[in-house]
């Protein structure tokens, strides 16, 4: 035991702390019930309200259950409702101190309502309206969000079907509750990794809203990148590809367990989508059909879905030349293209993926099942495509390429963020780490 430690109940407690029904917390945070920090804990409004929308201005904003995210709100596709339903249902029009949190469905987002919203009314949401004095909303949406937080709902969640939480059960759960203002103090840390994390966001669907206009320029030759000129021949798919290999059916053993180096595995459809490739996307398979599955691209290639759900049939995915070999199921294809062509890889690629010809391509499957369709080799090599030179081909490639190593940098970037949030709400909403 570490020193200035003691054990309760066979947890390790330091000093200053104490075990408590949410855990170790600082000697002078407090443990609450939900229902003694707020005066109000109800349900929005519960039944159909349709014929209460309005369109235009005059009406009063109505959240629903899709309008609600993590600590925060969007308002895509957000209704309006008439001044007369609001007026006969005040008991779900908000205040500035409400929480919002989905009671069925996603359970247990929650969002303080932020000052646009004060005064709008709502749809099948728990309102959790928390005593100001006392009582942060923001720091309370960042714990019930949290990880702790989430599973405190998953304990007290209802049905079978369709989960839901009733707000009886609500009054019940127990809260950390820190001195006011070591609650603000947590809250506004964490509102500024979520502000950054927002920046982050917006940034990387800015980059991909470009590229794709980029593409949809550059690949059908509406734009030309410098130093090229001439016509675009059409030509069939098959006139680009030497052969489509397909993976063979195999024996998949223990999907749970963590893979590891060395061990037989093979890629899963899921692996391409949108032009990309994941290798981590992958199963274990049984030791004695690996050498059955392996196949060994000749330079750079491309992966096709040729058996798949009606959305992910057809998907393309672009394996670099630095690959060493693809573990493929029946339900893939690998191409092979001849060393001598003209054919760049990656360009056609991102061709495939591009939303005409994906279409296209999801137009060539066929199937009476709704669940599975299937693309025959015939059809897909005789897709019709307009080839320029090999030169431009790479120079699109290169340009799209840029673009994607950009937008990569920036997920990776968000990705640590978020991972560094989660790591700060584990430290602050515990009290293990002091602001205050």
């Amino acid at each position: 035991m570490k020193p200035g430690t003691q054990t309760e109940r066979g947890v390790e407690v330091r000093a200053g702390y104490k075990l408590t029904e949410v855990g170790v917390i600082p000697e002078e945070w407090e443990v609450r019930t939900l229902g003694s920090i707020t005066s109000l804990l109800t349900n929005g409004f519960v039944g159909t309200a349709t014929s209460a929308y309005v369109d235009g201005e005059d009406g009063v904003l109505y959240v629903q259950g899709y309008n609600v995210q993590e600590n925060g709100f969007n308002f895509h596709g957000i209704k309006r409702v008439s001044r007369a339903f609001h007026a006969r249902n005040q008991k779900s029009c908000l205040q500035a101190s409400d929480l919002l949190t989905i009671q069925t469905g996603d359970i247990g987002v929650t969002a303080a309502v932020p000052a646009q919203l004060i005064g709008a009314n709502c749809h099948a949401l728990v309102i959790s309206r928390l005593h100001d004095t006392t009582s942060d909303p923001h720091y309370y949406s960042q714990y019930f969000n949290s990880e702790t937080g989430r599973s405190a709902f998953k304990k007290i969640e209802t049905g079978t079907t369709m989960k839901h939480l009733n707000c009886g059960d609500m009054k019940e759960l127990f809260l950390p509750a820190p001195p006011l203002p070591e609650q603000r103090a947590i809250a506004a840390a964490l509102s500024d990794v979520d502000a950054l994390l927002g920046g982050l966001d917006r940034l990387i669907a800015k980059k991909r809203d470009l590229k794709q206009a980029a593409m949809q320029q550059l690949l059908t030759g509406h734009t030309r990148l410098p130093g090229f000129g001439g016509e675009w021949k059409v030509r069939p798919l098959a006139s680009a590809v030497a052969s489509l290999d397909a993976g063979v059916s195999v024996n998949s053993v223990e999907h749970g367990k963590p893979l590891r180096s060395g061990e037989p595995c093979i890629l899963k459809t899921s692996a391409i989508f949108d032009g990309c490739f994941d290798p981590e996307e992958c199963k274990l398979i049984d030791r004695r059909d690996i050498s059955r599955a392996k196949l060994s691209p000749r330079r750079d290639t491309i992966i096709i879905s040729r058996m798949n759900t009606p959305n992910l049939v057809g998907e393309v995915g672009y394996v670099p030349d630095d690959f060493p070999t693809l573990n493929l199921p029946d339900r893939l294809w690998m191409t092979r293209f001849d060393p001598n062509s003209d054919v760049c890889a990656r360009w056609l690629a991102y061709v495939m993926s591009s939303p005409q010809v994906k279409e296209n391509i999801k137009g060539l499957a066929t199937g009476t099942s709704g669940s599975m369709k299937n693309i025959g080799k015939g059809k897909l090599l005789a897709l019709q495509l307009e080839f320029p030179a090999g030169k431009e081909q790479s120079a699109i490639a290169a340009v799209l390429s840029d673009m994607d190593t950009e937008l990569s940098k920036l997920v990776a970037r968000r990705d640590k963020t978020r991972d560094l949030k989660q790591a700060m709400m584990q430290e602050l909403l515990t009290g293990r780490i002091r602001l205050v």
